[in-house]
């Protein structure tokens, strides 16, 4: 834990120049803040690109962005000028009326995806709820499907909110809050006999699969790449059935893979995709996107308070352009193969410890070896301490998600913390 007092420390912006005063009191913060997370020992109050400074002063390079959210970095030049410009003009208005910077997003979003329309909320488990509602009512209204199933994978993760975590294929998350939502099943990810024998088990009286919701990369799961052979494969059964396909984009998409969205890695096109972590670079953001053929919700059947306001989607439009101005898909992919091929040379030195290391672009998972006496908070804890930030994927796979603007500089500098909290570890 943080040291239970109170923290008064004077720190220089980096960007101004100026000097400020911080405090912070741990105790204040248990006592109101519900325990819902495992927090590390560390209070961060300021952030510039790719690094961040605690209440203390002391610089990290921050390999988490937020967990794959923070695209652009921290304050970023263009993000600041479009939020203070917005804060300014107009914030929030109802979806009752027309936002011209929801169309604009929603435009921009369309022609540079395989989606017709978009639906904006607030965040990743709001747009796989509705997607999950919109393949609920296409299941009902266009295959005549009584009792529609979704199949997901094991080790997916989709969100927290109730169906979410139906959705999701990791007990952990589902324990102690049965009653769970009916109508999803899960198979094995990658494992195309095991769908097809679900399908085949599943459709029997009123029941029968309505939707395939799948992760073209497993985030939470372990950074586990999808195969390009199973998904061309779950594309023709979805084809040759008129099962529905969704991809689960949160975590993939946005140029985090070194494309645009996680489904160009594995060459094909889903009917409804997710999106939200890095679409609005840290501003609060969620879009649901699907093909014409589908796009069946009706005015009242579905909606978002906040979603799609001025403000979130003039953020998330300027993460969009400059990801296009700032070549980042580029960026991504070049630095994403650096820091695979660095962590696969620690991996040599150390294979005792490292079993595998994957990914794509810029999320990419190094995983332990089973040695119950080493996890992957052992080695974020470790890193930490050399002033690199990053964050578990499971148990025992270690996860590199920073900011797409990451210099090639930076990606030796992280791995050269690795490498010193591997060897440290290693003894």
């Amino acid at each position: 834990m943080l040291k239970q007092t109170l923290v008064e420390q004077a720190t220089i912006n980096p960007q101004s120049g100026s000097v400020s005063s911080s405090t912070f009191d741990t105790d204040d913060f248990n006592q109101t803040v519900m325990s819902t997370y495992s927090r590390f020992p560390l209070a961060l109050e300021r952030g510039a690109g790719c690094r961040v400074w605690d209440t203390q002063g002391r610089e990290y390079l921050d390999f988490v962005a937020g967990i794959a959210t923070c695209t652009l970095g921290h304050a970023h030049p263009a993000l600041v000028e479009t939020v203070t410009r917005q804060i300014q003009k107009l914030h929030h208005v109802s979806n009752l009326y027309y936002i011209p910077e929801q169309g604009e997003l929603a435009k921009w979003i369309v022609e540079h995806s395989c989606a017709s329309r978009a639906f904006f909320c607030n965040s990743g488990a709001e747009a796989n709820e509705a997607a999950i509602k919109l393949a609920r009512k296409y299941a009902h209204t266009v295959l005549k499907i009584d009792k529609p199933i979704i199949l997901t994978a094991h080790a997916s993760f989709h969100g927290r909110t109730l169906a979410a975590i139906t959705a999701t294929g990791q007990p952990k998350y589902q324990k102690n809050f049965d009653p769970l939502v009916p109508g999803f099943h899960h198979v094995p990810y990658n494992d195309v006999r095991a769908l097809e024998a679900a399908i085949s088990e599943l459709d029997e009286g009123d029941y029968r699969v309505a939707a395939i919701l799948l992760e073209p990369l497993q985030g939470e799961g372990g950074v586990r790449p999808g195969d390009i052979a199973y998904f061309q494969k779950v594309r023709q059964i979805c084809d040759e059935t008129g099962i529905l396909l969704i991809f689960d984009e949160v975590q993939v998409g946005m140029g985090r893979t070194g494309k645009l969205w996680g489904y160009e890695n594995i060459g094909v096109e889903p009917d409804i995709f997710t999106s939200a972590k890095g679409l609005g670079g840290g501003i609060p953001i969620g879009a649901m996107m699907s093909k014409s053929f589908c796009d069946i919700f009706q005015p009242g059947e579905h909606a978002s308070t906040f979603g799609g306001n001025p403000f979130a989607c003039a953020a998330a439009l300027t993460v969009c352009q400059t990801i296009e101005k700032e070549n980042l898909l580029h960026n991504a992919e070049a630095r994403g193969e650096q820091l695979r091929n660095g962590l696969r040379a620690i991996a040599q030195k150390y294979p005792q410890q490292i079993v595998e290391v994957r990914g794509w672009g810029l999320i990419n998972g190094m995983e332990l070896a089973a040695d119950p006496q080493l996890t992957a908070a052992d080695v974020v804890k470790t890193a930490m301490d050399s002033g690199l930030l990053l964050v578990p994927a499971g148990p025992k796979v270690v996860r590199f998600v920073p900011p797409l603007i990451v210099s090639e500089q930076e990606i030796d500098t992280a791995l050269q913390a690795v490498d010193k909290a591997i060897a440290k570890i290693a003894g």
